[in-house]
């Protein structure tokens, strides 16, 4: 098939998928989620003190890992502060645009369903302990169906190892556009 075919018919198909996804959309008017909220496991290493080859920062958008040699387009970096804690960045903290969102919750993780909208902190390190449980906002995406939002996710700390500069954590991102969802499974708002 000649290339310009090919273009077309990926655009035929992914303009299908819109239209599919936005007939499927229930009584939140957004489109029908698409993703599963799952609880997955993550490790950062520091970004000053490892090597340049390790992850450093996440992405809500794939829900992945990110090294900073390679992309700035994320959602929050791991390091230790000025004082030698162990800390997230959100995008403002680290000289990238006041675009992502950290804040620390008093509620267990399990209990958290729903990302708030609001109470985000852009521009200042978050302070870490094993059990420490954050609520995170992303920079703005443009979604499929044409909208540019946030996504939403939550994560807790599991281990904070100072030595090997990591932080191991559990994570669960919705990744569904105009949803706060954050329990597991499709998100219903």
């Amino acid at each position: 098939m000649p290339p310009h075919r090919r273009i077309a018919a990926r655009d035929a198909a992914l303009t299908g998928l819109a239209l599919l996804v936005v007939a499927c959309s229930g009584t939140t008017n957004l489109p029908a989620p698409i993703f599963a909220n799952v609880v997955d496991t993550v490790s950062l290493f520091a970004l000053r003190g490892t090597d340049v080859r390790l992850p450093s920062a996440f992405a809500l958008d794939g829900a992945h890992t990110v090294r900073m040699d390679q992309t700035t387009a994320l959602d929050f970096a791991f390091d230790f502060d000025s004082l030698g804690a162990p800390a997230l960045f959100p995008t403002g903290a680290i000289n990238l645009g006041q675009l992502s969102g950290l804040q620390q919750s008093t509620t267990a993780f399990d209990a958290i369903k729903l990302a708030p909208t609001g109470s985000y902190v852009f521009d200042k390190p978050l302070a870490l302990d094993t059990g420490t449980v954050v609520l995170v906002r992303s920079r703005p995406i443009l979604c499929l169906f044409g909208t540019t939002v946030s996504l939403y996710a939550k994560l807790r700390v599991l281990v904070v190892d100072s030595t090997a500069r990591r932080l191991d954590m559990e994570a669960l991102v919705d990744q569904n556009c105009g949803y706060r969802g954050l329990e597991p499974g499709l998100p219903k708002q």
